[in-house]
């Protein structure tokens, strides 16, 4: 019992150990590619070098460790199992009587750890961390006002259209304001417009310029109505019109749970990427333990070629796992299959194949 502890012990160090390096000296590579590809940009803005680690370096290693992570676990798990094999470690451990189920024990607990990790932070530390990061690269990157925006169209809530020719969220303020209420048949039945909108935080109203409202009845017969300097409710707050506050990466899992049944109930046409997105924080983590499986399967056999051969078809299988994700993805997104199902396919079709691999696997 005692040294079926220590190898437990030995697997999973080795698990963690060489995944947390790898990542190390990945995002070492990546932030050296992207820092020489933004000098110019950090240069012309007057960013400073405390800005650039401690707001977008920082902000930005999470969703790199995010977005890859599957990828990082199988390359490490190929790398130091293979490296097992070569040894003749697999080989000593199954001699010793430790069945090969037991001998996966430990690769299941690092699977785990990495899983939950990953999963906490999809969920609730990356949408925080990306608010940051959106606001340094729109401020410092893109140089692009995020609090203004020019010539938009919106939909509020199911059948009404709020356009403007410019709003500035900041200041709560809008010109040349315009919103409609459509019957569910497409015939216009109130539309509001004013020259300016200004909001008033207190009472929740907006205080409008040149206001003309337009009501057309069951009967087809308009009314036009005018005051110069009304006091309106248009049933919004400059939230709702922000866009970058309705960008899903930036919402945790409860603000994206309730995002997508306001979208739902408002009847927009972004319900699906959101249903993409919310699903793949919640089931992307179980690529980690397949992978993982599918890593040990393939390398715990000990070849010729080593650990070279081992990489080649470890890193093969990775991207034909990640070209199978955004092909579903896809298919979700412009036809009928469901977020759930394009999330999910995968992670069955290749959680099958790792226990296919895992029968197969020498004992």
């Amino acid at each position: 019992m005692q040294s079926l502890k220590r190898i437990d012990r030995y697997i999973l160090g080795k698990y963690l150990k060489t995944f947390l390096l790898a990542l190390a000296l990945i995002i070492i590579i990546v932030i050296t590619f992207d820092i020489s590809e933004k000098l110019d940009k950090f240069l012309e803005h007057h960013a400073t070098l405390w800005q650039i680690i401690s707001i977008y370096y920082l902000n930005f290693i999470p969703s790199f460790v995010l977005l890859y992570s599957p990828l990082f676990i199988f390359i490490s798990v190929i790398f130091f199992t293979s490296k097992m094999a070569g040894n003749s470690e697999i080989v000593a451990i199954l001699s010793s009587g430790i069945r090969y189920q037991r001998m996966l024990r430990p690769f299941m607990q690092g699977a785990v750890i990495v899983a939950l990790a990953v999963l906490v932070l999809g969920n609730f530390v990356i949408p925080i961390s990306n608010r940051t990061l959106i606001d340094f690269e729109e401020h410092y990157i893109k140089s692009k006002n995020t609090n203004f925006y020019s010539n938009f169209h919106l939909q509020t809530e199911r059948g009404v259209q709020v356009y403007a020719e410019s709003f500035d969220v900041k200041l709560g303020k809008g010109y040349k304001f315009r919103r409609e209420e459509i019957a569910p048949d497409g015939q216009l039945m109130r539309r509001e417009s004013a020259e300016v909108i200004s909001f008033d935080s207190t009472s929740g109203l907006w205080h409008c310029q040149e206001y003309t409202l337009r009501t057309i009845d069951s009967n087809r017969q308009e009314t036009l109505t005018f005051d110069p300097h009304p006091t309106v409710d248009f049933h919004i707050t400059p939230l709702d019109l922000n866009f970058l506050s309705q960008r899903v990466e930036t919402m945790n899992t409860p603000q994206l749970i309730r995002h997508i049944q306001r979208e739902e109930m408002r009847g927009t046409g972004t319900v699906k990427m959101a249903r993409i997105e919310l699903w793949q924080r919640l089931l992307n983590p179980l690529a980690i333990i397949v992978m993982t499986f599918i890593g040990v399967a393939i390398a715990a056999r000990k070849s010729r070629g080593g650990t070279g051969v081992h990489l080649a078809i470890g890193i093969s299988i990775a991207f034909s796992f990640i070209v199978f994700m955004k092909i579903t993805t896809v298919f979700a997104t412009n036809g009928d299959l469901s977020p759930f199902l394009a999330v999910l396919l995968p992670q069955i079709v290749f959680g099958i194949a790792a226990v296919w691999l895992i029968h197969k696997a020498p004992k």
